[in-house]
């Protein structure tokens, strides 16, 4: 069975209190629940990770493919638009990246608008809340169809 590692960056251990009216009320534990029956009828297995710290995410991305991911779907948070080593991690595997974010990031501030990972990523999906990773999750297991 396929495996795609979700992988999320900075503050998303916050979801469900941080500021719900932008990201919404459900926790990641909430969301990665969620999707678990999603996975499941599209033939793919998920792990789930969250760090606050860019080197852990990086470690993360350089180790995917090794550790047997298919894809990778990340919420990279706020790195997205302030970490140059962050994308060329992601531009450094040969497994492709799905960019999430919960809210639209076109809609919000101008410094949110730009995001440094989308170029090396194989696609980006925004502003669904978290339907978000739901979508991000079925756009890597299509993605990774064939790898069975």
């Amino acid at each position: 069975m396929r495996s795609i590692l979700v992988l999320n960056g900075p503050n998303l251990n916050l979801l469900g209190t941080r500021e719900p009216e932008i990201y919404g009320s459900d926790t990641l534990a909430d969301i990665e629940r969620r999707l678990e029956p999603v996975a499941a009828s599209v033939g793919v297995s998920m792990a789930w990770k969250q760090s606050n710290h860019e080197g852990d995410l990086i470690e993360a991305l350089h180790g995917a493919q090794a550790d047997g991911f298919a894809a990778v779907v990340l919420n990279a948070g706020g790195y997205t638009h302030t970490s140059v080593a962050l994308r060329d991690a992601v531009g450094s595997i040969s497994i492709s990246v799905i960019e999430v974010h919960l809210s639209n990031t076109a809609a919000r501030e101008a410094f949110r608008r730009t995001s440094l990972i989308a170029p090396v990523c194989a696609g980006s999906i925004a502003g669904f809340g978290s339907d978000s990773y739901r979508l991000g999750l079925l756009a890597a297991a299509e993605m990774t169809e064939s790898q069975t």
